[in-house]
């Protein structure tokens, strides 16, 4: 795969300004793909996705708080990420698309296709969008750091130069041992501000309203189980820091005796980075999301 394939860069207008994003083949023909990325992530992550769907129109906002759409004032919270990518659309002419969301890009996706169902050609979750019980005697305020550990720490580190900031992520434990053309190409992208203080381009804030949403409240949960089927659910063996995963067996299999129109994989050798940003993870879920495009088309064909 052409991990380095440049992107066109957007801004659409939503409330609050401009969100920006990426795009990959925006004249292609058929079923555009919505990729939606994780908590502390920009649209970068779906570098390599994007290169396997190369006869694809991908369009990968920025979230609000985060990347170059990081100036955004609030609300972050899942339900406006939701209204946000509805813009999105709009403004790149799209009436529908196959929605893919990773990691809390996957409850974005659930809310979407709970406020805006007509825009939503099918749905695939990877390695998230499934509630995540909090810890028992946890505070709220605690949450952050419990939950997402070193993804967090470096929101409120500053670094002398980008080479640090480099060195900083080749450390991480889940990316340092898979490092490729594709992941220094997401790590560049992320740092903001000016030597000698640059840091993560995504707003603390944002992350940390953010992190109290995954555990299913609110309506949440509700909206997950009213999803239309198929919904493709991919699983890392492996989780934030290449070791135990962020949803074991038990809580998957929970999930999918509760909702008949969950297809679960398991995604063999990957982490929580790596299965959307490594050749392997991508190549393992770009057949199923393809297969599923390529249903969805012929059912709007033929209706």
């Amino acid at each position: 795969m052409n991990a380095t394939l440049s992107t066109t860069a957007f801004q659409a207008p939503v409330a609050g300004g401009l969100l920006a994003g990426g795009r990959w083949r925006p004249d292609a023909a058929g079923l555009p793909v919505l990729a939606v990325h994780g908590i502390t992530a920009t649209h970068r992550s779906w570098d390599v996705v994007a290169a396997g769907l190369h006869d694809r129109r991908i369009i990968a906002p920025d979230l609000r708080g985060r990347g170059r759409s990081n100036a955004l004032p609030g609300p972050y919270g899942l339900v406006q990420h939701a209204d946000d990518l509805a813009a999105v659309l709009d403004a790149q002419g799209v009436e529908r698309a196959f929605v893919v969301g990773h990691s809390m890009g996957a409850f974005v996706a659930v809310r979407f296709a709970e406020r805006h169902p007509d825009r939503v050609a099918g749905l695939a979750l990877v390695d998230g969008g499934l509630p995540l019980p909090n810890p028992e005697g946890v505070p709220v305020d605690d949450l952050p750091a419990v939950l997402l550990g070193p993804a967090l720490e470096r929101l409120s580190m500053t670094f002398r130069s980008r080479a640090d900031y480099v060195a900083f992520w080749r450390r991480h434990p889940a990316l340092g041992p898979y490092w490729s053309d594709a992941i220094e190409a997401y790590v560049e992208y992320d740092v903001d501000g000016v030597e000698p203080a640059l840091r993560s381009s995504a707003n603390p804030d944002a992350v940390a309203v953010n992190t109290v949403e995954l555990d299913g409240a609110g309506g949440y949960t509700e909206a997950l189980l009213g999803l239309p089927g198929p919904v493709d659910v991919f699983r890392a063996p492996r989780g934030l820091l290449d070791e135990a995963p962020l949803y074991p067996e038990a809580l998957v299999a929970e999930w999918a005796g509760r909702m008949p129109q969950l297809a679960v994989h398991e995604i063999a050798d990957v982490n929580h980075y790596t299965i959307v940003m490594s050749d392997h993870g991508a190549g393992s879920v770009i057949p199923v999301i393809r297969a599923r495009i390529e249903a969805a088309e012929t059912q709007e064909g033929s209706s």
